[in-house]
């Protein structure tokens, strides 16, 4: 059950993280009517900060570097930095750089740069996901953050499926094709 619960508690803390959401805030304590308890609630936390810096101006074939400044939150557990690149068509990482790396946390709480090099291999808006595991008691929590890289000045372009069309109401509706095999 523990680990299960630190679980939902690091994926509830991951999402927090990627949404620029990692600080603890303590909300006003609360007096129970019957018995005259108090309970302070309190935001989960993500284990690890994230902060990044790219370097330079993105241009396809070239090499770029983003510095990714690290800092626990948590203690002085080792944290292991792991970079993912979904599309691969898209970016990939340079010839030398690790997918995984393992850091230890400074002793003074200050935050740890790690330079990542990467290379654009298209315009567009692309994505470094970068993911921070720290092992704790009950196993490990960690925190993930996606970095956009927008190489180029091509304009990020939706794609649109199917037809649109007005039914019987006015409602616009749009009808999607099914795959044929």
């Amino acid at each position: 059950m523990n680990r299960f619960r630190t679980t939902l508690i690091a994926i509830v803390a991951a999402g927090m993280a990627a949404c620029g959401d990692a600080a603890v805030e303590d909300a006003p304590a609360t007096t129970g009517s019957d018995t005259g308890a108090q309970s302070a609630s309190t935001k989960p936390q993500s284990p690890v900060a994230i902060d990044y810096r790219i370097i330079g101006a993105p241009i396809v074939g070239q090499p770029l570097a983003i510095d990714i400044e690290v800092r626990s939150l948590i203690g002085p557990q080792p944290i292991r930095l792991q970079y993912r690149i979904n599309d691969s068509t898209a970016m990939e990482l340079a010839e030398a750089q690790p997918s995984q790396v393992s850091i230890a946390p400074m002793a003074d709480n200050a935050p740890t740069v790690q330079q990542v090099s990467l290379v654009p291999l298209r315009e567009g808006r692309l994505f470094l996901n970068v993911a921070a595991s720290v092992d704790v008691d009950d196993g490990m929590i960690s925190t993930a953050i996606a970095i956009p890289v927008q190489v180029g000045a091509a304009p990020r372009q939706p794609e649109t499926n199917g037809a649109l069309s007005t039914d019987e109401n006015g409602d616009a509706v749009r009808s999607l094709p099914a795959n044929e095999s």
